[in-house]
């Protein structure tokens, strides 16, 4: 049974929300394949800042090649040792990995019913996994749509404090061509959750 599909109360404006979360999670995992490029190449913007965003990054899509994003994606995130740029908040809020940020994020995923997949080893304060529980959030993938109350604290907690900062890192990364753009998209998007969150009532 899809839990999403049995919570009308979503909104349009909340799904549309979560699909960016959700996308951001999928081509941030892993590198993306052909049909992941091919619909990526599909996306439509408009004349705001992530509109624009998107577009540059659908043009980018468009001329892509698995191989070569796979390339590039070994290049930032794997690399000989290490990558161009490390995804997790941990990293980028103390300068190491498995610090006091991972472990707040483990407390407010138990308290939220979340846990991490059997088949996922690395730890769960990386961007891509951060995306995917913030869009879970959204549509009630863990059980229960979680109020904008709940989305605004897990995103000040876990997300706003360094997302913004990676995607640009993202942008400037010398291995970056279709990352840059993805960054490009991250950040525009960031901005206008981080207002968004800023302009509801505590």
């Amino acid at each position: 049974m899809n839990v999403a599909a049995a919570l009308p109360e979503v909104l349009q404006e909340d799904r549309l929300r979560a699909d960016l979360y959700n996308y951001l999670g999928l081509i941030l995992v892993g590198p993306p394949d052909q049909m992941l490029l091919d619909q990526t190449a599909g996306l439509a913007g408009d004349d705001t800042e992530l509109g624009q965003a998107i577009q540059g990054l659908a043009r980018v899509a468009k001329v892509s090649k698995p191989k070569a994003v796979q390339s590039e994606y070994n290049a930032l995130f794997i690399g000989v040792g290490r990558g161009e740029i490390l995804p997790y908040a941990s990293y980028y809020l103390t300068g190491f990995l498995n610090e006091k940020p991972l472990a707040n994020l483990r407390n407010t995923m138990a308290n939220f019913g979340m846990t991490r997949a059997e088949d996922v080893f690395e730890p769960e304060d990386n961007i891509a996994s951060l995306m995917e529980m913030m869009a879970g959030m959204i549509v009630g993938r863990f059980g229960r749509v979680a109020s904008v109350e709940e989305q605004k604290q897990f995103f000040n907690a876990h997300i706003g404090t360094w997302a913004a900062h990676y995607f640009t890192d993202l942008q400037a990364a010398k291995s970056s061509v279709l990352y840059a753009s993805v960054g490009a998209v991250g950040a525009a998007f960031m901005d206008i959750e981080r207002e968004a969150f800023r302009m509801t009532a505590s």
